[in-house]
């Protein structure tokens, strides 16, 4: 039985059940043995990371960000182990995925956290000198995340943006790890506690657990030294902690489903129909389909080039090799979706069934619908089928398209493709208004897969895409005040002010002075 981390040692949980996590290109069980937590671990680690919350307050940003870069070193120093573990645990492709793409991206963004936590401009710090009313953002509390299935590394419990951001604002953080990846994240853990002991921080700066019932989850999110949570997942399970959270009136920052949808205007097609569709194509099935961003749903009018783009479409999901999916579950999930859109309607244009890949797999799967039965029934036919797979809806036309657009749930992303001969301009006038309100980020002429790590992301949107619309996990500093709490000081003595906001202040972070 592998060990949780609490308080700074590596012990013996107190467990009340246990796991092994799988091995998705051959369906079989891992050797290692992790622990399912019982309260008794929660309440512990709970203890300790406040514990190590009011120490961190007292830090400078630089003692902060020297842990947050220290663990960026560790992490390449040892990227083949993490490579070798992340691969054998979710079957993502040692190289490019996980050495060239997700490894660099995970350091690079602990280092922008470190930056900012050196920085200190993500505070706000803001005085008011008429009034001696000064404020800024100081971090909030101990903050428990909770990694997907899909990203080990860049959004991983111990090493992801939500770790980095939540780091970044003075907060110790509870790793909850994904049961699809828990070795992946125990070294990451390692590797932090290495960075943490080195670097001076408190025992409590990073603690892992790998599991717990639903119960215990519940509890541990509602919890009065809790101060936010970051989750990244399941719809179901996320609404469940978010309840909980909301009762206890607990910040909670969710990412939980998407669709993505593009869309293709009728003089696109017309110019450029077959490049579209390998473009589109590769998208989907980047990844086996694997990513929050996967354009799930592409909305087109009729039209003679629309059906020849459709079929071009199709055939390259058939021709497609079969990629691995993450685990059971996600293959499972996957089939469930295909059954509740053939159930509402959707034809299948290609695949659904057992897929001809490794381990565990669906066939490249492509549905049609008209518009005309999707907006009969757009709450079922906007279910995600994670994976992949795709929906084609065709509009008659542009109004309709709209009324598509106008009935959809919030995503994450949204993009439109349009002729560069300004041919399409109207059409767009008309759709981009309505899409814009659905989605967090909007592009255009781009497939939305990517997320760049950038100040200006927003790797958010509104609900159910997440659970707020005013927050991204992606880009700093915004990310970073997702776990921050603004305070007021109103005629207190110079000397009992936080020191971004005393007059003697000589730090690079600029203040607001008015």
């Amino acid at each position: 039985m592998q060990p949780v981390l609490i308080a700074g040692e590596w012990r013996d949980a107190d467990a009340t059940g246990e796991f092994q996590a799988e091995n998705p290109s051959t369906r079989e069980a891992l050797p290692d043995v992790y622990p399912v937590s019982s309260w008794a671990d929660c309440d512990a680690a709970l203890d300790s990371a406040a514990e190590a919350f009011a120490a961190m307050q007292e830090m400078s940003g630089d003692q902060i960000a020297a842990f947050l870069e220290a663990f960026a070193d560790a992490i390449e120093a040892n990227a083949e182990a993490l490579v070798d573990m992340a691969f054998l645990e979710t079957a993502l492709p040692k190289s490019p995925r996980l050495a060239d793409v997700e490894l660099p991206r995970t350091t690079g963004q602990l280092r922008q956290a470190a930056a900012a936590a050196r920085d200190g401009s993500w505070r706000q710090p803001t005085i008011d000198q008429a009034n001696n009313i000064r404020s800024c953002y100081n971090g909030m509390g101990p903050v428990c995340v909770f990694g997907p299935n899909n990203f080990p590394f860049a959004f991983g419990s111990a090493s992801g943006g939500d770790f980095a951001a939540a780091i970044a604002a003075g907060n110790p953080v509870i790793a909850k790890a994904n049961s699809s990846h828990p070795g992946t994240t125990r070294i990451f853990a390692e590797l932090a506690k290495q960075a943490a002991d080195a670097t001076g921080m408190p025992a409590g700066t990073v603690q892992l657990i790998y599991r717990t019932n639903h119960t215990v989850g519940l509890q541990l999110v509602g919890d009065s030294r809790m101060g936010a949570t970051g989750y990244t997942g399941s719809q179901g399970a996320g609404l469940r902690l978010k309840a909980a959270a909301d009762e206890a009136g607990k910040p909670i920052y969710l990412e939980l489903s998407s669709i993505n949808p593009v869309v293709f205007l009728p003089q696109v097609i017309e110019q450029k129909w077959q490049d579209l569709a390998e473009e589109f194509a590769g998208s989907c099935l980047m990844g086996t389909g694997q990513f929050c961003t996967n354009p799930g749903m592409v909305l087109l009018v009729e039209g003679e080039t629309t059906e020849s783009f459709i079929e071009e479409i199709t055939q390259r999901f058939d021709g497609a090799a079969v990629g691995t999916l993450l685990s059971g579950s996600v293959e499972r999930s996957l089939a469930e979706s295909h059954e509740v859109l053939s159930g509402a309607g959707a034809e299948v244009l290609c695949g659904t069934g057992a897929g001809s890949g490794t381990g565990y797999c669906q066939a490249n799967t492509l549905f049609r619908v008209s518009a005309t039965k999707f907006l009969h029934d757009p709450e079922t036919l906007q279910t995600e089928a994670f994976g992949n797979s795709s929906l084609v809806v065709v509009a008659k036309d542009v109004d309709q398209a709209a009324e598509v657009l106008g009935s959809l749930e919030g995503n994450l992303t949204g993009c439109i493709y349009s002729a560069e001969d300004g041919s399409d301009d109207e059409a767009y006038d008309a759709l981009a208004p309505v899409l814009r309100q659905k989605v967090g980020r909007l592009l255009n002429d781009k497939m939305p897969t990517g997320v760049a790590v950038s100040p200006a992301m927003n790797h958010g949107g509104p609900f159910p895409a997440t659970g707020h619309p005013g927050f991204t996990a992606v880009g700093i500093p915004a990310a970073v005040i997702r776990f921050a709490a603004l305070h007021s000081y109103d005629n207190v003595r110079d000397h009992r002010l936080p020191e971004i906001l005393r007059e003697s202040y000589s730090g690079p972070a600029q203040r607001n002075v008015c």
